[in-house]
């Protein structure tokens, strides 16, 4: 079983624009050969760039964002100290703190990050785009 880890972007992306995956992700997606792992930080970093104004969503995080979880099928991930622990291991290469602990929490439960940030590939992480 290969175990991917969505960055935030694509997990709005599966959601409300499949059209802008790859082809190779929009694949992967359908493959019962994948587990999906989205991540508390995902959840925090759009409820956050939701209340700065950095993300337009069709209505509040709050109001959608728990059942959408519940309907899509992922294995729902929340943040662990050992990924924060991580986080004070990896160089400062991506001033993101999202991505950066998204980067960790993969690095510590081996898996790979599905992901179109480029910055990433700075990382010992496995990328998938």
């Amino acid at each position: 079983m290969r175990h991917l880890l969505l960055d935030t972007h694509i997990f709005l992306w599966s959601q409300f624009a499949p059209s802008k995956l790859s082809a190779r992700l929009a694949t992967l997606f359908t493959s019962e050969e994948v587990c999906w792992h989205l991540s508390q930080i995902s959840l925090l970093e759009i409820q956050i760039k939701y209340d700065l104004g950095k993300l337009e969503l069709p209505e509040t995080p709050q109001n959608f964002l728990p059942q959408l979880i519940e309907d899509s099928g992922l294995n729902f991930h929340p943040l662990e100290n050992k990924a924060i622990s991580m986080l004070g291991k990896l160089p400062k290469l991506h001033r993101d703190p999202f991505d950066r602990l998204l980067i960790a929490s993969a690095l510590v439960n081996g898996w790979e990050i599905a992901t179109v940030d480029t910055i990433f590939d700075q990382y010992p992480v496995q990328i998938v785009t």
